[in-house]
């Protein structure tokens, strides 16, 4: 059976500290952090009272939603797929066609961890209240999980497969690389992939309640999120979405399309919360054998990865990850690729965070650079034990790139790692 090589011909993102591809690039480049005090968790008494948070204009949501639609609408992670995701359809020069007959050709598989989790606090409230027929006719599909593969399945007509993954801070990664796999197989010529996460205290206070998040930074937004330094104290919380059109080449050779890249491959596995895994911290072996086997089915030597984008959360975790990947490439020290964090100006945007990162990563291989590594002017010690400071940059460093990785871990002990190629005809 034939396999296809696949491509990415479109990307959209809402991060917080951009909202469009253009000004995302510019942030990267710049280190334009996203992360600002929040007085709604400051309101709430959090400990952490900074965050992550896309700011989208009324006049911005009109641009995506009719004003039926937003009519009852409160669900900030819908509003940031459909922004992205219509964005990355845009980006690759695809119609949105309103025929009577769906497109067989395309589909979406777009994760979430939560949908419309603003929309479910409202909707307790209106039965406590005996207001139970007052919800709108709008409260299921605004709350279901797959609400975001719903949303932009009937904006775009796709008649593929339409769904929504879900796999905690691995999810983007996942979504990528489902994309992949259904393309790879002919089963779609194109799918829309990516992630998204709601925003907000309801999101975020569990994470606050278990004191993972920043607490000692509120007076310094921009600081707080530190990884790889000695003087993180966790992660920011942060949203956003990110999108691809992940494509049949022969398909986008046929219309001339842009390409941003190829996937080469990829791998997504669990360590079952066995050994040193748990529901919150990553199995090792598990890591490392998520990365030895995407870049055995990528068909490429570990000498090849030119940068990878981290994880790397501003948790005592991070460390632990640096090892982790010296094991699976089997390379420390001066021979250790370039490596960052985009968790040190968006926060950690959690279900989003894999699709997020993904879209700095391509934007970087596509554009020869590395962004630099904010906030950690004080590397950990035990990471300068493995790596070299090079590899680390503070500045942003020109660099032809062919090969870069993006690994995500999220809790349930679950690893993902996609490998992606600059595309050469």
């Amino acid at each position: 059976m034939k396999e296809n090589r696949v491509v990415i011909t479109g990307l959209g993102v809402v991060a917080p500290n951009a909202i469009t591809i253009d000004d995302f690039l510019i942030a990267l480049k710049e280190g334009k952090s996203g992360i600002k005090f929040d007085q709604q968790l400051a309101d709430l008494k959090f400990s952490c009272q900074v965050s992550g948070t896309p700011e989208i204009s009324e006049e911005k949501k009109r641009e995506y939603f009719s004003e039926l639609e937003l009519r009852n609408f409160n669900s900030t992670g819908i509003l940031y797929g459909v922004i992205a995701g219509l964005d990355a359809w845009k980006d690759a020069g695809l119609e949105i066609k309103n025929e009577e007959n769906p497109d067989w050709e395309s589909g979406t598989i777009f994760g979430t961890g939560t949908s419309g989790i603003g929309k479910f606090r409202e909707s307790i409230y209106k039965i406590d209240d005996l207001q139970t027929r007052k919800l709108g006719s709008t409260a299921v599909s605004q709350t279901m999980n797959s609400g975001i593969s719903a949303y932009l399945g009937g904006k775009l007509g796709l008649g593929n497969q339409v769904t929504t993954n879900s796999s905690a801070c691995t999810t983007g990664t996942e979504a990528i690389l489902m994309a992949f796999d259904r393309i790879k197989s002919g089963r779609a010529k194109r799918i829309l992939a990516g992630s998204t996460s709601d925003s907000g205290p309801y999101i975020w206070a569990g994470f606050d309640a278990i004191k993972v998040c920043n607490f000692k930074s509120n007076d310094s937004p921009e600081k707080a999120s530190r990884p790889m330094s000695e003087t993180a104290a966790g992660f920011v919380p942060g949203s956003g979405a990110g999108a691809f059109v992940v494509e049949d080449l022969e398909s986008a050779l046929a219309r001339n399309a842009k390409i941003y890249c190829e996937i080469l491959g990829g791998n997504i596995n669990s360590g079952g919360q066995r050994g040193d895994g748990s529901m919150t911290a990553p199995n090792s072996t598990a890591v490392q054998k998520c990365v030895k086997d995407a870049i055995l089915e990528s068909g490429i030597n570990a000498n090849e990865i030119e940068y990878i984008n981290g994880h790397l959360t501003a948790t005592s975790k991070d460390a632990l990850e640096i090892e982790n990947l010296t094991k699976a490439l089997n390379r420390n020290g001066e021979k250790f690729p370039y490596i960052n964090s985009l968790k040190s100006l968006v926060g950690h945007c959690l279900s989003a965070s894999g699709s997020v990162e993904s879209v700095a990563t391509i934007l970087q291989l596509k554009n020869n650079f590395v962004a630099p590594n904010v906030n950690c002017e004080d590397l950990k010690p035990e990471i300068l034990d493995l790596i070299s400071k090079k590899s680390i940059p503070q500045t942003m460093i020109s660099t032809e790139i062919n090969i870069a990785a993006k690994v995500s871990f999220g809790f349930g002990d679950v690893n993902g790692c996609v490998i992606f190629k600059k595309y050469f005809k």
